[in-house]
């Protein structure tokens, strides 16, 4: 095999591939002084809200301010307990933490989807919502949780930051409960140039919470009716999510045609457990957001990638919510938990690889396992 150099995310590639459209995007912004809560911002909540089908969507700061405002407006607070994968990224078990709420930290399943079992488990006397996470792309079975919410009277908001586009039973991630939340991180499936985020509802009582909440507790009148915080998305990261919009269905099928790829060169080698395939079952849209993968000799197999140029990550910095020792909940045990982190890696998975790269990955691997 010749040798190729791929990262793990091409950021360059970002801006490369609509160049044009989006310097022609921040210079028209820029030139207008059209800096927040302007019409950039309103095209781009538009283009949301007609894209998942939902009454309200919000542009905001981040990730992890969509989960913190979304959980304010669901009257989350002091006392109250959540439940929450551990298998996630810091924040969102911070954004309950931060809403003086305690996480309740619950298993994932084979898929790497939070664990129905599990939650239904964890269910107390203080228990008032579930946070589902959509990793990776995928969205978990939302039946199954939304059926445990409403036999206990719990709310639902879901962490989606992974998963715009991803649907269970046609339905889209983030659609599922009173709020939806997602992140417009560079590297999500959709990137800005920095960090956003965004909320979404289709309950008229939630969207005029957030609306304030997102804005100083500040009404259409500019009047301060509520407390609330400084949490807007501005309209320069709009513009450009605006101008990235135009091809996202497009990045998608393309994510999926790289997963199919994956699967076809990877499926035969028992010492790897894969994501599911595209079309592996008709409940699951996934999009690939990430393509986590678990792996005997986890550790010697990424050095060996790198030795031959392929960068590959360990998500969440190799650790679950209850083995990071300073958030003080290392008295959970959660095996099924406990042996993906010890095996699992997350491939090179964006729009920027080509189906060669792809091949290269796939051909290390294999000679990794004997299997070339």
């Amino acid at each position: 095999m010749k040798q190729r150099q791929i990262p793990f995310f091409n950021y360059r590639a970002l801006f490369e591939a609509q160049e044009q459209e989006l310097t022609a995007a921040v210079v028209d912004v820029m030139h207008r002084g059209a800096y927040i809560l302007q019409q950039d911002l309103a095209d781009f909540e538009q283009q949301l809200r007609e894209f998942l089908g939902v009454k309200y969507a919000f542009g905001v700061a981040d990730g992890t301010n969509a989960l913190i405002i979304s959980l304010q407006a669901a009257g989350i607070g002091r006392g109250d307990e959540v439940i929450v994968p551990s298998h996630t990224y810091v924040a969102s078990a911070a954004s309950i933490h931060l809403v003086g709420a305690t996480p309740v930290l619950v298993e994932c399943r084979d898929d790497h989807m939070i664990d129905p079992a599990g939650v239904r488990a964890a269910i107390g006397t203080r228990t008032r919502a579930i946070m589902p996470v959509q990793l990776n792309g995928r969205t978990a079975d939302m039946d199954a949780i939304m059926e445990i919410a409403s036999e206990h009277g719990l709310q639902v908001i879901e962490d989606a930051a992974q998963a715009l586009g991803s649907r269970f039973r046609g339905r889209f991630a983030g659609t599922f409960g009173a709020a939806g939340t997602f992140s417009f991180y560079p590297a999500k499936l959709l990137g800005c140039f920095g960090d956003g985020g965004g909320v979404v509802t289709n309950d008229d009582t939630m969207g005029e919470r957030l609306a304030l909440l997102r804005d100083h507790g500040r009404d259409s009148r500019g009047e301060v009716v509520a407390w609330g915080t400084n949490s807007r998305l501005d309209n320069l990261q709009a513009a450009i999510l605006n101008v990235k919009f135009r091809t996202f269905k497009a990045d998608l099928e393309r994510r999926r045609a790289l997963a199919a790829r994956y699967d076809e060169g990877l499926r035969d080698i028992p010492e790897l457990l894969l994501p599911p395939a595209p079309d592996a079952n008709p409940d699951h849209h996934d999009v690939y957001q990430n393509y986590e993968i678990e792996a005997e000799r986890r550790d010697e197999l990424k050095a060996f990638l790198e030795d031959r140029g392929v960068r590959t990550i360990i998500q969440f910095g190799g650790k679950a919510i209850h083995q990071y020792e300073g958030l003080g909940l290392t008295h959970y045990h959660l095996p099924r938990t406990e042996l993906l982190y010890r095996r699992a890696l997350l491939l090179p998975m964006n729009t920027s690889l080509s189906e060669d790269d792809v091949s290269y990955v796939v051909e290390c691997i294999r000679h990794f396992y004997g299997r070339s």
